[in-house]
């Protein structure tokens, strides 16, 4: 029986193991970062990982279009705020939640959802780790075709007058969602 404890123990302790370097091992491909915006008492931030471009054809392929992005790479993206904001006539609450979006060619729905699942994509079949059920806010905003090359998938936030802007660029498409505080 102490045999069996041992070897248990020494399994799991592996399997941890295996996991952590996976983790570490895929984060050397797609940087985690961090952005954040600051001003009048409200603060947002974001945590998500950064792929590169890599001469690959992004969108449409590797990001296929109508299907559910976890805006990022590893982890899904998060998103904290600590006051409400208005995005598109809609309230969003103060609080952290997972970043998801379904990028097609002229417009993208972005997608806030209460859970923050492990891992951003379910294995083996790859499908984003995502229950609808958890969706608190749901918008759809232009896609914006650039000149400009986006090397590494990055979010940004642009102050102009009263509207916060989220920028999403990777490739040659640029997202604006805009944000609204109350």
């Amino acid at each position: 029986m102490k045999k069996l404890i041992i070897f248990g123990g020494i399994t799991v302790a592996l399997i941890a193991l295996v996991a952590i370097v996976m983790k570490m091992y895929t984060k050397s491909f797609s940087p985690a970062d961090t952005v954040s915006y600051e001003n009048e008492g409200l603060n947002i931030v974001v945590n998500y990982c950064r792929p590169f471009k890599k001469d690959r054809q992004i969108f449409g392929e590797l990001v296929p279009y109508g299907e559910v992005w976890r805006t990022g790479a590893n982890e899904p993206t998060t998103f904290t705020l600590n006051q409400q904001v208005k995005i598109k006539n809609n309230l969003l609450e103060p609080g952290t939640y997972s970043l998801w979006t379904i990028p097609k060619e002229d417009a993208w729905t972005v997608i806030f959802n209460s859970d923050i699942p492990n891992w951003g994509v379910k294995v083996p079949s790859g499908e984003a780790n995502r229950d609808p059920e958890n969706d608190v806010l749901t918008v759809v905003v232009p896609a914006i075709k650039t000149q400009d090359l986006f090397e590494q998938f990055t979010i940004s936030f642009d102050k102009l007058k009263e509207e916060l802007d989220m920028v999403l660029m990777w490739e040659n498409t640029l997202v604006v969602v805009p944000m609204y505080t109350q």
